[in-house]
């Protein structure tokens, strides 16, 4: 095709119906993960990196349930914190389970994406931002190793660059530390805001989630509540 004609000034009427977000979905899906009793979510996509991310959360414990229009993820008795190899390394989301893992269990072990590569790894960002919480890492073989000793404590954390995937992580984790923690340079994304509209709701102390600051006030549980994922905003523009 050489060109494409469009022909202007028609009226456009009507409504559409937009899918979830991936995106948002994913890290609340993982959020689930903090609470002690649960989560119910509204407007997940149907695709495949969801099924994947089900079955992740089911490695762990979480037991999930379609009631209606919602999707309720069973965090009561969570009982593993070691992350399926094979199913990390199909979604790079993945490593999103680091951060709400020590929160809960002080300790977590995950595969590296793309194995033990030597130099910089696509998520020294998220480690290094962990660390200032107090998380001491090890890794060996492909896989890192998490622990921390007492309770994750709030930190003042500059990321290196807006990571969103690091921004998520070290919110998630931040929500359960002990004081606060500061976020500079954090990344805006609407899905920052959805997640931290998500753990507000379970009872988290976080402001300024979307902007390049975020807040975070430690709290010592997070509790059962329901949210409904934004609409994608690549399938809308599409």
């Amino acid at each position: 095709m050489d060109k494409l004609q469009i022909t202007g000034k028609a009226i456009l009427t009507g409504s559409i119906s937009v899918s979830g977000s991936k995106n948002a979905a994913l890290p609340i899906m993982i959020a689930s993960l903090l609470s002690e009793n649960g989560l119910y979510l509204k407007n997940l996509p149907a695709l495949q990196d969801i099924l994947t991310m089900k079955k992740l959360l089911e490695n762990f414990g979480i037991k999930i349930k379609k009631i209606n229009s919602q999707t309720f993820f069973d965090s009561a008795n969570i009982n593993n914190s070691v992350a399926d190899y094979d199913l990390v390394r199909k979604m790079r989301a993945s490593i999103l389970v680091l951060g709400p893992l020590i929160a809960r269990f002080k300790k977590a072990k995950i595969s590296l994406p793309g194995g033990c590569a030597i130099g910089t790894r696509p998520i020294d960002i998220h480690l290094n931002g962990l660390e200032k919480l107090g998380v001491k890492f090890s890794i060996e073989n492909g896989f890192v190793s998490a622990e921390v000793k007492k309770n994750l404590t709030g930190a003042y954390i500059k990321l290196s660059f807006p990571s969103v995937g690091a921004t998520e992580n070290i919110m998630m984790a931040a929500s359960k530390a002990d004081g606060e923690t500061i976020i500079e340079n954090a990344a805006r994304e609407p899905e920052i805001e959805d997640l931290g509209k998500c753990l507000n709701k379970m009872g988290a102390k976080i402001k300024g989630a979307g902007t390049t600051k975020i807040i975070i006030e430690g709290v010592k549980r997070l509790s059962k509540s329901e949210h409904t994922i934004i609409s994608d905003r690549i399938v809308a523009g599409t």
